[in-house]
């Protein structure tokens, strides 16, 4: 593929950190790791930041979080909202909690809520809100802060697409109780797997640290909201379970060249965005296609190609043509995910109807960008594009 959905980000700095960590010979969670940890609550601008193994795994600690808060948690059976349109590890710890989700469609061009779907849908028993930033767009905030104070609602947010995306001055996942992140090969840095989740609850930070690790009290401070003042014995607490916890620990590899990593990322971001700005406006002339709509500043995790409706583009064949001139797309996350098998599992609802979903499911892609010039890629999409409309 001549223009790829992602290449690597790093260089000799991540070698080297790799190899001071195979020189230590530490190699489970360690000092690396709670470096990194704080190097980017600091850049986020969080109180906390608990890293784990994947993106995935922070959503399932995000969720679990909240069972076993002391007051205002959730309970097997409270409603969810969820957008329609995002990925699986979104949906899947709220099923595993026994939660209901209860589908929301998209806005056709932010990719995000549609913000009139999600607030008709808040009903008695909805008792949390999701949000989803998608493919580097922020939400609308300032509308969903204000339903979730009218309703007393739980707010949370999977920015696993979206680091270093900025809405109102603030950090995109940072405006949720608790909001996770991915640092996987795709993403804008890289720690090959690895996640992080964000508070600045410290209730739900002493939480999380217990539930990283087998749900254990020996990652807790000495006084912790957790179990209160820890025996001064470590012999004591080495094997002492206070929750029902998991193994989602990151290696000091992660946390290594995460700090790396971090050195880099608003230069990464700068230029995902400066591709961006060369993007929106190659494709503004084409009449056929729409290309998602910032909300704040976009981290631009990737470029959303959608067909407008009555256009009759075939995606089948602008896929073919595409492929075989060496740009790799995929379908925009996993479309509409109300209308996969696996639903069959899920306590859900779908509120209204999801035609937007729909139709980014049936008809949208995305192609990549980079955190380095594509400007010839952007230009030569662009009259791929333009030749096949």
């Amino acid at each position: 593929m001549t223009y790829p959905l992602a290449t690597s980000s790093w260089d000799h700095a991540e070698i080297e950190a790799l190899e001071r960590v195979i020189a230590s010979g530490m190699f489970t969670m360690g000092k690396n790791v709670s470096t990194f940890e704080l190097q980017f609550a600091d850049f986020v601008g969080s109180k906390y930041a608990v890293m784990m193994n994947s993106g995935s795994s922070a959503n399932l600690l995000m969720v679990a979080a909240l069972f076993f808060r002391k007051s205002n948690g959730l309970r097997s059976g409270d409603e969810v909202i969820v957008p329609a349109v995002s990925w699986p590890t979104t949906y899947y710890p709220l099923a595993q909690y026994g939660l209901k989700l209860k589908f929301v469609d998209i806005d056709f061009e932010t990719l995000n809520y549609d913000l009139q779907s999600l607030e008709s849908s808040v009903d008695l028993n909805t008792k949390a809100i999701v949000v989803v930033n998608l493919l580097g767009n922020p939400n609308e905030f300032s509308v969903i802060e204000s339903i979730a104070r009218q309703h007393q609602l739980i707010v949370i947010e999977d920015n696993c697409e979206s680091l270093g995306a900025v809405y109102s001055g603030r950090q995109t996942g940072t405006f949720g109780l608790l909001g996770t992140y991915s640092t996987f090969f795709s993403h804008h840095m890289s720690t090959m797997e690895g996640g992080v989740v964000v508070t600045d609850d410290e209730e739900l930070y002493h939480i999380l640290l217990s539930l990283r690790a087998h749900g254990w009290t020996r990652n807790l401070p000495q006084v912790n909201r957790l179990t209160g003042t820890k025996s001064s014995d470590a012999f004591d607490e080495s094997f002492k379970f206070v929750l029902p916890g998991y193994n989602v620990r990151p290696l000091e590899f992660e946390g290594a060249v995460g700090i790396e990593q971090l050195k880099k990322l608003p230069e990464f971001i700068r230029m995902r965005r400066r591709n961006a700005a060369i993007f929106v406006d190659a494709l503004n002339t084409n009449p056929k296609f729409i290309v998602q709509r910032e909300i704040g500043q976009s981290s631009w995790f990737g470029f959303s190609i959608v067909p407008r409706r009555g256009v009759g583009v075939d995606r089948q064949k602008l896929v073919h043509v595409l492929s075989e001139n060496g740009v790799e797309c995929r379908p925009i996350v996993a479309g509409n995910f109300a209308k996969n098998p696996v639903v069959s599992h899920f306590n859900y609802s779908v509120h209204g109807s999801l035609k937007n979903a729909e139709w980014i499911d049936a008809n949208g892609l995305f192609v990549g960008n980079h955190h380095f010039d594509i400007t010839d890629n952007i230009r030569s999409l662009a009259r791929l594009l333009s030749s096949f409309a």
